[in-house]
C-alpha cells in the first residue's frame, strides 16, 4: 500500500512525533494552521469516516480519548477544534482517516 500516513506510521518517513501507543500515531502537522495542529491517526488502516463501523469504532472512539489528552498536555483549556474531512469535495488529501487538532487561537466558522 502506498499510503502517506501508513509510511509515517511505519518510520519510513519522518515525522514530529508527540503520541505514540498501540492504536494510534499523533504528529505535528507540516502546514500548520493554528499555533496547536496535531494529526491523529490510527495505525490501522480505515480510508475515511465512511469506512467506519462496528468493527473498528473503537479505534475512533479512542482517537478522541487521545485528543482530549492531547488537548489537556498543550494547555487548550480556552477550547480547541477537531475535524476530518471525508472524501475529495471536502479536502480530504490522504485517504487514511486522520483528525486534525487545532488550538491556541480563535476559530471562526465554517472556516479558518
Amino acid at each position: 500500500m502506498d499510503c502517506l500516513f501508513c509510511k509515517i506510521i511505519a518510520g519510513e518517513i519522518p515525522s514530529s512525533k508527540i503520541y505514540e501507543d498501540d492504536t494510534v500515531f499523533a504528529f505535528n502537522d507540516i502546514d500548520p494552521q493554528a499555533p496547536v495542529h496535531v494529526l491523529i491517526v490510527p495505525k490501522v488502516h480505515i480510508a475515511s469516516a465512511d469506512d467506519i463501523n462496528e468493527k473498528n469504532s473503537d479505534v475512533i472512539a479512542h482517537i478522541f480519548e487521545v485528543a482530549a489528552k492531547i488537548a489537556k498536555e498543550k494547555g487548550l483549556s480556552d477550547g480547541y477544534r477537531i475535524v476530518n474531512n471525508c472524501g475529495d469535495q471536502a479536502g480530504q488529501t490522504v485517504k487514511h482517516i486522520h483528525f486534525h487538532l487545532m488550538g491556541g487561537r480563535d476559530f471562526t466558522w465554517p472556516a479558518g
